[in-house]
């Protein structure tokens, strides 16, 4: 599909579909080797895009973290860590927050037109704010980050983005973790919300691979024709 990187969804649930607890502190899914397999993902992409829920809750870094791929990425022109970028509807974002603070490269931040002037006077000089419409839309975001020569983005969550992408069917691959515990509450937050998915009993999605990495188990989907060809990125 032109006009929109080749996009990698990816994100780690318990066996029984949820991104987190209902606790305060941060359910820990992966283990050291899938985190280095997600830090091999990260630095094969040009941009890391995540709602600005998962900024507020999580204060995320999304650094590329291992010396080696840092040095892989400079020696050929990039920045050590790729673009970073969230999209908002209300712009109740920390300039102090990890996600603007830390990482030598860019920061972009789609806005809803209603919260444009407010956020870019918020965020000031820690983001480029764009005025992404009256409602922030996936795929519009995709084609300025396009226009911007984003090839290859990585959506790492959280859930209303993740059901954005799915829904509109503009993924090219979801990379999904399962842990080996169960969360059992209702309360928590799963991997998606509802919505209306483009795979259902009539349009199975392909499963192109299963692995484990350590105690999980990695299953990578296909979920367009752009895949064909697509390697998988190991640590």
């Amino acid at each position: 599909m032109p006009g929109r990187p080749y996009t990698v969804l990816s994100c780690a649930t318990s066996m029984d579909g949820y991104l987190d607890d209902a606790s305060e502190e941060r359910l820990v899914l992966s283990n050291d080797a899938d985190l280095d397999r997600v830090d091999a993902l990260r630095a094969s992409c040009d941009a890391i895009l995540v709602g600005s829920g998962t900024v507020r809750r999580d204060n995320p870094r999304l650094l590329v973290r291992d010396p080696a791929r840092v040095a892989l990425r400079t020696g050929s022109g990039q920045s050590p860590t790729p673009l970073k970028v969230t999209v908002t509807a209300c712009g109740d974002l920390d300039p102090e927050a990890r996600f603007f603070a830390t990482g030598d490269c860019d920061k972009l931040v789609y806005c809803a037109s209603a919260a444009f002037v407010a956020t870019r006077r918020r965020l000031g000089s820690a983001a480029t704010v764009v005025d992404a419409g009256t409602e922030v839309d996936m795929g519009r975001v995709g084609q300025d980050l396009d226009d911007r020569g984003v090839a290859r983005l990585l959506v790492e969550g959280g859930g209303t983005v993740l059901t954005q992408f799915l829904v509109d069917d503009l993924a090219d691959e979801l990379q999904l973790v399962v842990a080996p515990i169960f969360v059992g509450d209702s309360r928590a937050r799963r991997f998606v919300g509802d919505g209306t998915f483009p795979w259902h009993p009539r349009r199975r999605a392909k499963l192109a691979e299963v692995r484990t990495v350590g105690d999980v188990a990695l299953l990578r989907y296909a979920l367009s024709a752009r895949f064909a060809g697509a390697e998988l990125v190991a640590s």
